[in-house]
């Protein structure tokens, strides 16, 4: 049944029985999301939608031409679904390249030659040819603030603080570890170092490493930063409590810092029918880092968000809000693109009320995480009745997402939403060439896709 058809029923039952009308009303928006469902999972285009982005276009590296080649691919995407309008929005980004293939090993005094798996830092500068130089281990990052400068000069510092197994959140294990990626070439530059090398960010043994962007402080020397697959950086972190001699590290990476570029975010809406200046946002990023093809990270965001709001077209919703899904360029190196978005929407007279992202891959979804105040959080809570069928149950105070974020210091009042799937699996992928269209599930991304498709018509029916 269309959602046109389950109002004009749901009219004349609350004109007959005005005394049940919550009851009604809540059997009406369970029909809606078994529908939204129905259609996610029976005919949703999510799963090809993702392959096609993952194997037509592949990784997605602001600056790019491949990042431009997604621009295209989601505008002509989002034009055959036939939403209400579709348009690109101009973004200056970040140009940063790899280079060639990076390469690397360590030599014991008695010269065995180990080779690594190893990745630029997203921003890193080059070696300049191949870069030797003793390596000095620090097992985290207090650790090495608390060093002495004569112990770490011309040396290569290696850090290799793993991610905490205990946490369950395996967010918050990433959040703490965090630092040591983002900050780890202007601690060591402070103190002499000439390289900085970092253990990958990721919770499972393998032979990947990660990259992911990482920062330089104004006025102080600039060192190449790189990360160690964990296989490799626990190889090299029991050898060097194990030696008593010197280990020499040696590398070689060609990446370079180009001037910023052009680039688009690619939106798409339907038109509220009360209130089309009203706002509401769903998107995730469309670039990626240049390994893997982004499937996790953030491709399913992107398709879930698409698949949202083709659903409720689908199911003939009318909403009162304009509904936006909007692709970001952007999110891993810079976040212009949500930062742009955030400054042009509320130069041009529009209210951003509410704003929901999906960047935390395409597993089992179990609820979402609200930053905004009390009253958005009470809205998501009063949904919970509904959502149990589907087995959603997370709705707490949380992150909402990088993307949407810069809403926040142009808009006040909104509340912002982040979808919250199950996260065990996700730093096996992040950030890494694990992250494929193979290894996302297609049951999962699809029930995400319903789930995102639910908040969303829940949000623009009962926010006020």
């Amino acid at each position: 049944m269309h959602y046109s058809k389950i109002t004009c029923f749901v009219a004349v039952l609350l004109l007959f029985f005005p005394g049940n009308a919550q009851e009604i009303k809540t059997k009406e928006d369970s029909m809606m999301l078994r529908n939204i469902y129905t259609e996610a999972l029976e005919n949703g285009k999510a799963y090809e939608d993702l392959r096609s982005l993952c194997k037509d276009i592949g990784a997605r590296l602001s600056g790019s031409v491949s990042a431009e080649m997604a621009v295209q691919w989601g505008y002509h995407r989002l034009k055959k679904y036939d939403f209400d309008s579709v348009y690109l929005q101009e973004v200056m980004v970040p140009h940063w390249e790899r280079g060639t293939k990076e390469n690397g090993y360590y030599q014991s005094e008695n010269g065995k030659i180990t080779k690594v798996n190893l990745l630029a830092l997203g921003g890193s500068v080059p070696t300049n040819g191949i870069m030797s130089g003793e390596i000095i281990m620090f097992e985290n990052r207090d650790a090495l603030l608390k060093a002495e400068k004569k112990a770490i000069e011309g040396k290569i510092v290696f850090i290799a603080q793993p991610m905490d197994q205990k946490m369950i959140t395996t967010f918050n294990a990433y959040g703490a570890c965090y630092p040591i990626r983002g900050f780890g070439a202007i601690d060591a530059a402070r103190l002499g170092a000439k390289a900085v090398i970092i253990r990958s960010l990721s919770l499972s043994e393998h032979e990947h490493p990660h990259t992911g962007t990482m920062r330089y402080e104004e006025g102080l020397k600039k060192i190449p930063a790189a990360a160690l697959s964990t296989n490799d950086a626990t190889a090299l972190e029991n050898l060097i409590k194990e030696s008593q001699g010197k280990l020499t590290f040696h590398f070689g990476m060609d990446c370079k810092v180009l001037p910023d570029k052009l680039s688009h975010n690619v939106i798409a809406e339907i038109k509220g029918s009360e209130n089309p200046n009203n706002i509401i946002t769903i998107g995730g990023h469309l670039d990626s880092w240049d390994i893997g093809e982004g499937a996790h990270d953030d491709g399913a965001g992107i398709v879930h968000s698409m698949e949202a709001l083709r659903i409720l077209k689908e199911l003939n919703y009318q909403p009162k809000n304009t509904l936006r899904v909007v692709f970001f360029m952007n999110e891993e190196n810079g976040n212009m693109g949500g930062k742009t978005y955030a400054k042009k929407v509320k130069a041009s007279g529009e209210n951003h009320i509410l704003a929901i992202e999906s960047d935390r891959g395409g597993f089992s979804p179990r609820g979402f995480s609200v930053d905004g105040k009390q009253e958005h959080l009470d809205l998501i809570r009063s949904f919970q009745r509904l959502f149990k069928p589907y087995l959603i149950h997370h709705f707490e105070f949380g992150y909402g997402g990088v993307d949407i974020g810069p809403l926040k210091d142009q808009f006040e009042d909104i509340g912002l939403f982040g979808f919250v799937p199950d996260s065990q699996r996700y730093f096996d992928f992040h950030h890494n060439a694990n992250d494929v269209f193979e290894n996302v599930n297609k049951r999962e991304l699809e029930l995400g896709a319903g789930s995102l498709s639910a908040l969303l018509y829940l949000l623009d029916r009962y926010w006020m």
